[in-house]
């Protein structure tokens, strides 16, 4: 599994949300890696896009949400973060709803998503935490 647990920012909703991302990030890329058909594919692959563009937005909502009641200072950058992987999101979901030839597309989606995930749950979602400790705030507080 790609989660750690040292990944958890203590607060227990989005952690819960950061582990659901990554499991179904997981998943989503098991069925591009696997042997089967692309047409095979293809139901899963709706299935996570259309989660994606769901939860991400719920989840980024949730997380901003915590970030201002600690009054987290990275706030607005955090929030340019969010916003510009939920653009990239419609973005794909856009292309993919378009075009004939999705195979590629979705390789690269999964490749970046994975990318993402690790390096902004791992990097910057860990200041928030750091932010929170420093401030004597646990994510329980919330």
């Amino acid at each position: 599994m790609l989660w750690k647990d040292e990944y958890e920012l203590g607060v227990p909703v989005i952690d819960a949300q950061h582990k659901e991302l990554f499991r179904r990030v997981e998943s989503f890329l098991q069925v591009l890696r696997s042997k089967d058909r692309w047409e095979d594919k293809i139901p899963q692959i709706n299935e996570t896009l259309e989660f994606m563009k769901r939860y991400v937005v719920e989840h980024f909502r949730d997380e901003e949400e915590y970030q201002k009641s600690i009054n987290y200072p990275g706030y607005k950058y955090h929030k340019q973060i969010h916003d510009d992987m939920v653009q990239y999101v419609q973005e794909v979901s856009k292309q993919y709803e378009q075009s004939s030839d999705n195979e590629d597309l979705m390789q690269q989606f999964g490749g970046r998503l994975l990318a993402w995930l690790i390096n902004h749950v791992a990097a910057e979602d860990q200041l928030i935490a750091d932010y929170a400790k420093k401030k004597g705030m646990s994510g329980n507080d919330r």
